[in-house]
């Protein structure tokens, strides 16, 4: 891999890869620190990283980075005091929807969240996300298909009904 095609991947890839990991960390400076050092891994390793594969292991490097950064801090996830509650005081019709959805995503765990968002929001493949997570296909479908009823239970359970 040259410079040329290094930078070509930053361009291409580093808005998807930050907001994957942002969307299940939900802290911007750790997301950000996650994506850089996932790039530096990508510059170290552009020898060993097949031509046609740089975004495939790009997402497995931040994921795997995601997954230990979680599993190292163990912390409690604290929200901002203004964050969620601010979105609803601006008066945006889809606003209860997208905070009863991301209370919906909190109910599941780091890997289940990580496979709702890499299928269904950044668009990969079943195999896609099985070379991400480390996971066979089989895996992968059963694991979302599970997120995804804990899902459905959440959102249609008459509490949370908008």
């Amino acid at each position: 891999m040259t410079e040329k095609m290094y930078n070509q991947c930053v361009n291409l890839y580093a808005d998807n890869v930050y907001r994957f990991i942002w969307k299940n960390l939900r802290h911007e400076e750790d997301a950000k620190d996650i994506v850089q050092s996932a790039f530096e891994k990508l510059w170290i390793n552009r020898a060993q990283v097949a031509a046609g594969k740089e975004k495939s292991y790009l997402f497995t490097i931040a994921y795997h980075q995601m997954i230990d950064h979680i599993r190292k801090n163990k912390r409690v996830a604290l929200h901002e005091t203004f964050g969620d509650e601010a979105l609803g005081n601006t008066k945006q019709p889809n606003a209860i929807g997208h905070q009863n959805l991301m209370r919906a995503l909190d109910q599941l765990n780091e890997l289940q969240k990580s496979l709702v968002m890499l299928k269904d929001y950044e668009g990969y493949s079943y195999q896609e996300i099985g070379e991400i997570t480390g996971l066979n296909e089989s895996q992968v479908k059963v694991y979302l298909h599970r997120a995804r009823i804990t899902l459905r239970n959440y959102l249609v359970s008459p509490e949370n009904v908008l």
